[in-house]
């Protein structure tokens, strides 16, 4: 959480006005883990138990009408998607190189005509799931994934401050500080479809100075280019300038 920076005139000897900082600044970085990208998963989950119990109120007062598999053959595409794309990691190029493979073969596979023999297998395939499947599924899973977001991924954290980056550990209260002084922060390069599952989510990395500085990496950082601005304007003030 970035604070607001107040600054208040100072005059020196001469007369002339001064900004001096009045108020220290802090910035806390909190990493998360792959299931933060989840989401989609109980949030979808929900959306398609309301349209599968309609389905099944339908069903109950039209004898002879048959199940749809759209709804489990749905739900079963995202969580595959959910599996690949948080498992694999497609960074910069490999990103592009991953959207244009897929859109290579679908008009390969529209070329020979072989959409239409799919889309006449679709019927064929029978996957269904009673609404208490969705909901016992994506409650548990929300469950899990609010524990993590608000408990679990933030037992470790990191406070940047003028001069000190600090990591905090809350369980043991431990805690490790570093200089800031030829600190350099990165960004790594961008996951096309981590980014658009997490808000802007992405990897920092920050080296310490000289040729065997070590590196710290803070994992699925929401915002990470606004959290990088901010972190590049705090550490290159001076710690004597803060009050």
């Amino acid at each position: 959480m970035t604070q607001p920076l107040t600054i208040a005139p100072e005059r020196d000897t001469s007369g002339a006005s001064k900004p001096h900082l009045a108020v220290e600044q802090e910035i806390t970085v909190y990493g998360h883990s792959t299931l933060f990208y989840w989401w989609p998963a109980w949030a979808f989950g929900f959306v398609i138990a309301a349209l599968n119990a309609g389905q099944e109120k339908f069903l109950a007062t039209a004898p002879g009408a048959q199940p749809s598999s759209a709804l489990g053959l749905t739900y079963l595409a995202i969580l595959l998607l959910l599996i690949v794309f948080t498992n694999v990691r497609l960074r910069g190029i490999n990103s592009v190189v991953a959207l244009l493979s897929v859109g290579f073969v679908a008009v390969l596979l529209a070329w020979f005509g072989w959409w239409d023999d799919i889309a006449r297998l679709i019927p064929y395939l029978s996957v269904h799931m009673n609404t208490g499947f969705y909901l016992v599924f994506s409650s548990g899973l929300l469950i899990i994934w609010l524990l993590m977001f608000f408990v679990f991924d933030r037992l470790t954290y990191w406070r940047i401050r003028p001069g000190q980056m600090t990591e905090e550990h809350l369980i043991g209260g431990g805690a490790e500080s570093f200089d800031t002084n030829g600190l350099r922060f990165q960004k790594l390069s961008s996951d096309f479809f981590r980014a658009m599952l997490g808000f802007g989510a992405g990897d920092l990395k920050a080296t310490m100075a000289g040729d065997r500085g070590s590196t710290i990496e803070l994992p699925n950082v929401i915002f990470v280019d606004r959290k990088v601005h901010a972190i590049e304007k705090l550490i290159a003030v001076k710690p004597e300038r803060t009050s």
